[in-house]
């Protein structure tokens, strides 16, 4: 498998992530330029990178199935790589381009973990339209709509699964 990072997808990422996380910080009052500039970089590197080519690897461990077996493979694969320790991962960074670092503690797990859980069947529906019916050079574009969605929802868990 050959793993891809195009200037397309940069762009992309860049531009769908920070827009997401940008309605969720104005949301929450809690918009900043450094967090803006934080999540273009996330979406254009690390994310960019990461789900076009994870997306690939589902194609090549499924491209041998059928019917329900390849439907659910292919939506579960998904729904894996965005568990409990992504969400963590993207509150990490929500949290340290926010400035606010000493806010970056343990709970933020427990929180990834009640956010995924109440958003598994959104998630199963999202993913199982972005892996079956979209096109796989147009899967990020999906994902990142979903996950520009979503990165609202994750950032609303901490008011709604915080302590």
């Amino acid at each position: 498998m050959t793993l891809v990072y195009s200037k397309n997808n940069l762009i992309k990422g860049a531009l769908i992530y920070s827009i997401g996380d940008s309605i969720a910080a104005f949301m929450l009052h809690d918009f900043s330029l450094t967090r803006l500039l934080g999540m273009v970089f996330i979406g254009a590197t690390f994310y960019a990178f990461e789900i076009p080519n994870y997306f690939n690897w589902i194609e090549t461990k499924t491209k041998n199935l059928k019917g329900l077996a390849y439907v659910l493979s292919k939506t579960g694969l998904a729904i894996a790589y965005f568990n409990p320790l992504w969400i963590a991962r993207h509150l990490f960074f929500i949290k340290l381009f926010s400035g606010e670092i000493e806010n970056i503690q343990w709970n933020l797990l427990n929180i990834a973990f009640l956010s995924f859980a109440v958003n598994i069947p959104i998630s199963f529906f999202a993913n199982f339209i972005i892996q079956t019916k979209t096109k796989l050079h147009g899967r990020f574009v999906a994902s990142a709509t979903f996950s520009a969605l979503m990165a609202i929802y994750y950032a609303l868990s901490e008011t709604i699964f915080g302590s």
